[in-house]
């Protein structure tokens, strides 16, 4: 029953898909829930302080969104670690390797964590390689044609984004990416359901919208606006100058783009439609309807770490009891 007219929308989670599985994060806490080969889920739930302690960090803007960047791959590649043990096809009585006995005793122990961090700095330089640097290079050939380096900037600019499409979009081929990509569906689909005043079922996420303005794909898309505009101003005639200038200025931004997001998350009027258009059409290619099985995995990764009943009441004034889910689950299963 409706108590009052509150329509506040914004819950405040976020997630991300990883193999077979969705990772949801509210706050400090983190749930990774994993369809197991068995067919059972499997949850873990954790506490991720992040890479700083001091909470006026996260009050600064601009500041606040390079943190951020960097959490997320840390919590991610931790995410995609965890459910990828459950698929691992190797022999139970396989030996450890030298090169893994070396890393655990010089690290203590802690050779997987070595081994995660050391992925995702090479995924970060392949990351600027591809996005940042080789669309650079490609655009400096054209300098012998035309003379304007203000039209120079915008090609490479515009460059930049068409290898990214190409690059979503040949990888969307793969099957296992494909599946990935039906998962990351099912996140938004959860967080759209529980912020349009939903209760958090099956049919009711399922019939929720896979796009969503807070989205990673959306962010990406920003970080690749605002370098246009900010590598706009780089003026140096040395070539290495450029490329280490581009670089350097990658941390700035990604904490623009994340004022960006964050602003698109937490209002709804026309201009925020406007910026959050391109992210939501690139998210046509990154999301992809999940089936139900799915959806009860994101359920489950959800509902460990945000308690979507009080949220209802408090945003929505809706009381769930467990008579209306049984109801609703019905309707759901009649339909």
């Amino acid at each position: 029953m409706k108590k009052n007219k509150k329509t506040s929308r914004y819950s405040g989670i976020g997630g991300q898909a990883v193999l077979e599985g969705i990772m949801m994060k509210n706050q400090d806490k983190y749930a990774v829930a994993v369809r197991k080969p068995s067919g059972d889920i499997a949850v873990e739930l954790g506490n991720f302080r992040g890479t700083w302690d001091d909470s006026r960090v996260e009050k600064i803007p601009f500041v606040r969104g390079v943190f951020s960047f960097i959490d997320s791959l840390v919590l991610g590649m931790k995410s995609l670690n965890y459910s990828a043990s459950f698929y691992e096809d190797e022999d139970e009585g396989e030996e450890e390797t030298g090169f893994d006995r070396f890393l655990n005793k010089i690290s203590g122990g802690h050779a997987e964590g070595i081994l995660s961090g050391i992925t995702t700095v090479i995924s970060v330089a392949i990351a600027l390689g591809l996005f940042i640097v080789l669309p650079y290079f490609i655009t400096s050939f054209f300098e012998g044609y035309i003379r304007n380096q203000s039209l120079i900037s915008i090609i490479e600019g515009l460059l930049r984004i068409l290898i990214f499409v190409i690059y979503i979009l040949l990888i969307s081929l793969l099957k296992d990416i494909r599946r990935l990509f039906q998962y990351h569906g099912a996140e938004h689909k959860c967080i759209n359901c529980i912020e349009k005043g939903r209760p958090l079922t099956v049919h009711n996420v399922m019939r929720s919208s896979r796009f969503h303005k807070r989205c990673g794909t959306s962010f990406i898309f920003f970080v690749l606006l605002v370098s246009i505009v900010l590598f706009f101003f780089i003026r140096v005639d040395s070539l290495l100058l450029k490329v280490v200038l581009r670089i350097l200025l990658m941390p700035v931004v990604a904490g623009i783009s994340y004022e960006f997001i964050r602003l698109a998350g937490r209002h709804d009027n026309f201009l925020v439609r406007i910026i959050s258009a391109p992210g939501l059409w690139i998210q046509r290619i990154t999301t992809k309807e999940p089936d139900e099985q799915m959806a009860e995995v994101a359920i489950k990764a959800v509902e460990a770490v945000f308690d979507w009943k009080k949220y209802l009441y408090d945003e929505f004034g809706y009381e769930i009891t467990d008579e209306w889910l049984e109801a609703e689950k019905a309707e759901g299963t009649h339909e």
